[in-house]
């Protein structure tokens, strides 16, 4: 199993996962990107990073970040989605990604590192307990489409 950065020709595998992510998450219809639109975004105008996680020549799991700003910390990193395939969840891919992503947070040297997760997604309320992250029940989302 490989961990590396996204690179130029992975936006189909990530954006495989993103789609079954949306179908996991019980949105798929929500999802209106496209790979190409991911690619440029990624490689071109360059809004956003990515990992990716590599088993048998397959991409199997991914994570994508961006730089977000907060008016009392300065610089924060932002886990925009995070997803492992089922099948391969038991070795510990999830993990390795998430370590990594924390790690380029730390290497950056960002104020804090930011994600969501949905309420009812137990498996992922677990993981990120198991890593000790603070869960805050607090803030409610705010969100405008455009």
């Amino acid at each position: 199993m490989e961990i590396r950065k996204a690179i130029p020709g992975d936006e189909h595998g990530i954006f495989k996962l993103i789609q079954a992510l949306a179908l996991y998450e019980k949105a798929p219809e929500q999802v209106t990107n496209t790979a190409e639109n991911l690619a440029n975004d990624l490689f071109e105008e360059k809004v956003c990073d990515a990992l990716v996680a590599i088993e048998h020549d397959q991409i199997v799991g991914f994570a994508l970040w961006y730089t977000s700003y907060s008016t009392w910390k300065g610089q924060c990193l932002y886990l925009e989605d995070f997803y492992v395939l089922p099948e391969y969840r038991s070795l510990k891919i999830g993990s390795k990604l998430f370590d990594e992503v924390v790690e380029i947070a730390r290497q950056k040297g960002v104020k804090r590192m930011d994600w969501q997760v949905l309420e009812w997604n137990e498996l992922a309320l677990d993981f990120y307990r198991r890593k000790e992250a603070i869960l805050d029940p607090e803030w409610v989302n705010g969100r405008l489409f455009f």
